[in-house]
């Protein structure tokens, strides 16, 4: 039983590690060449680091109040969003 018990807790370890890698990855593909690699904002884009996970997430999946954002984000799930959002609220 308590072999069972630690690999489940082994396997949830591995399963956010990997959840949190794929938003970093994401965060990289889509919003890295304007927000910067680190989320610190690059000319007009803003500081991404350190914003709320639900904040960020939001915008991606359903859009914002800025132009360039206004529609949801293409090529991203919700789930996709969601990682993101964390990688960015990670960030410091």
């Amino acid at each position: 039983m308590k072999r069972i018990s630690m690999m489940l807790v082994v396997a949830m370890m591995l399963f956010s590690t990997v959840a949190f890698a794929d938003g970093g990855a994401d965060f990289k593909a889509k919003c890295a060449g304007c927000h910067g690699a680190n989320g610190e904002g690059k000319g007009a884009a803003p500081k991404l680091a350190g914003k709320a996970s639900g904040d960020v997430s939001d915008v991606i999946a359903n859009g914002g109040k800025k132009a360039i954002h206004a529609k949801p984000i293409s090529g991203l799930s919700a789930d996709q969003a969601k990682g993101i959002g964390d990688f960015v609220a990670g960030l410091k």
